[in-house]
């Protein structure tokens, strides 16, 4: 391999916090009051606390981040429409036996009422009767949705969850993680259009006023999503999402005993988070990094960067002990592909590696005319004797 080294990533990384000399170490993480709890950066992926993460537990309401996630993922494929008119079934009805006692939207059978109203009442109102209109118009049936949901957990990569509504009244075949639902929220924030719901206080619909369950949107200014959970055997639950100086955190806690203790948790693992550590974008997707020589192709060389944004989320004052070098294929021969990987792209910080992610050619090179490549090969014959 060929190695480039860059001299720091100071270029591309914000070095807020250099002029710390001497940055604290990282204390333990907080003790959380819940059955199962889960802190991760959204940009960069980072787990910074977990604890029973993978444990397999009831997700009450917080089923409904998959409804509108499946619903969000429709909307933006153009499959559906926030104009599409519904009309309420019998089984979404809000006087619908099975929903006595839970949080509603109070939809009337036989009404039409759009999809964006029904959206803003599964996602604000927490709705159960919204969340079931919103499956038969998007699947034809709930069963049928709930096979959606299962296929969307799959593709994100939540391998503890299963879903058998679209709501989250009890069932011993529905259930969730915390990990899972991290995974799920970082995906929902990519619909900006649709995550903005969850940071919307109140919503009105059929003379009724209802406020969103989340109580940090009216505490904590940085808090902009996502929902609340409760049922008697899942406990009081949150999945939240806040945004400080740039950087984004996700924190989930499951199975607290009130609903303080939900805010009051999620604020300890909020605090620590961005309290000890700190995100950086250290390179653009797409963006150069470098250009290699190519043999045997119609041009001579090739642009060569990530295919994605790369983030990296340190301890907080770190970030002038980071370096990055760029390890190349030492021979690329055309043709080469767009996307095709020749090399990666290594960080470290004090030394240990912290990061690693493929190089990848951003522009398709074809190959040479025959004495072009013919040449090449020459060449190419006479460096391998030498090296």
């Amino acid at each position: 391999m060929f190695k480039q080294m860059f001299a720091a990533v100071a270029a591309t990384v914000i070095m807020s916090s250099a002029s710390l000399a001497q940055p604290d170490l990282v204390p333990a993480a907080p003790s959380v009051a819940a059955s199962a709890y889960f802190l991760m950066d959204a940009n960069s992926g980072k787990v910074l606390i977990e604890h029973n993460a993978d444990e397999r537990l009831p997700p009450a309401s917080l089923t409904k981040l998959m409804t509108s996630y499946v619903l969000s993922y429709e909307l933006e494929r153009g499959q559906v429409s926030n104009d599409d008119l519904v009309t309420i079934s019998q089984n979404a009805w809000a006087q619908n036996p099975i929903f006595n006692g839970s949080s509603l939207m109070w939809i009337e059978v036989g009404k039409q009422v759009s999809l964006g109203e029904l959206h803003k009442g599964v996602v604000i109102s927490s709705g159960n009767d919204a969340s079931v209109a919103v499956a038969e118009h998007v699947a034809g049936s709930e069963d049928a949705f709930a096979s959606m949901m299962n296929q969307h957990a799959a593709m994100l990569g939540m391998t503890n969850s299963h879903f058998v509504n679209s709501h989250g009244l009890p069932d011993p075949d529905h259930y969730t993680s915390a990990r899972d639902l991290a995974i799920l929220s970082k995906a929902i924030i990519s619909y900006k259009n649709e995550y903005a719901l969850y940071s919307e206080r109140d919503f009105i619909f059929n003379n009724i006023r209802q406020s969103n369950r989340n109580g940090l949107l009216w505490s904590d200014p940085t808090v902009d999503g996502l929902k609340t959970g409760h049922t008697t055997t899942a406990g009081y639950c949150l999945v939240t999402s806040a945004k400080r100086e740039g950087m984004r955190l996700i924190a989930v806690v499951m199975g607290t005993s009130s609903t303080q203790a939900r805010e009051r948790e999620t604020q300890k693992l909020l605090s620590y988070g961005f309290r000890y550590f700190e995100t950086h974008q250290l390179y653009a997707g797409g963006t150069e990094l470098i250009r290699a020589k190519v043999w045997k192709g119609g041009s001579e060389e090739v642009s060569l960067g990530v295919q994605k944004d790369v983030f990296i989320t340190i301890p907080r004052g770190k970030s002038d002990t980071l370096d990055a070098q760029l390890n190349v294929d030492e021979v690329l021969i055309a043709p080469i592909a767009a996307d095709q990987e020749h090399g990666e792209l290594v960080v470290n910080m004090d030394g240990a590696e912290k990061l690693r992610v493929p190089l990848v050619a951003l522009e398709a090179v074809e190959e040479g005319g025959i004495l072009k490549r013919l040449w090449d090969s020459v060449v190419l014959f006479f460096v391998s004797l030498i090296s």
